[in-house]
């Protein structure tokens, strides 16, 4: 076998499709495209559209909303928490942080907010640093003797220029 006898097999290259060359090509005069209307038109594809017939995107009605203001929180139960103190993913002597959560997997990124819930029951006294917790759930942990910290992020302050300093 030589350089120059080497060849494609006869199914790798696929001749292109040439639109526009007769009727007896099967995609001359109108080239595929059909006759006029919106469809025939280059960059026209109007999604959901159904011919001057209300569309059923409007037919139908709508339903609840989207609270643009809701807070997401990682939710914790104290039964959760338990069961990690138990495989010893948690030390219990330690404060359990946010860096902690973070370490184990609970958490994703250490902006993340956490809340404690008192689904479940807790054996171990903790100490914990949590965005929010559950009033249950804090009475269930400082009945052991343990306590739980909120941690409260403060937002940047804008520094205002008094007009004086201009």
């Amino acid at each position: 076998m030589n350089l120059n006898e080497i060849r494609d097999n006869k199914s790798a290259i696929k001749q292109r499709k040439r639109i526009g060359r007769g009727i007896g090509s099967g995609t001359g005069k109108t080239s595929g495209q059909g006759h006029k209307g919106q469809k025939a038109r280059s960059g026209v594809a109007v999604k959901g559209f159904e011919g001057g017939q209300m569309p059923i995107h409007r037919r139908l009605p709508k339903r609840g909303f989207t609270n643009i203001h809701r807070v997401p929180f990682t939710e914790l139960n104290l039964s959760k928490i338990e069961e990690m103190i138990v495989a010893k993913k948690i030390d219990p002597k330690k404060t359990i942080n946010l860096e902690a959560l973070l370490e184990i997997g609970v958490i994703k990124k250490i902006s993340a907010k956490v809340k404690i819930l008192a689904k479940g029951s807790i054996k171990s006294k903790i100490n914990i640093e949590v965005s929010a917790v559950s009033s249950k759930a804090k009475e269930a942990i400082e009945q052991l003797g343990g306590s739980v910290t909120l941690i409260k992020k403060k937002k940047p302050e804008n520094e205002k220029i008094k007009k004086s300093e201009v």
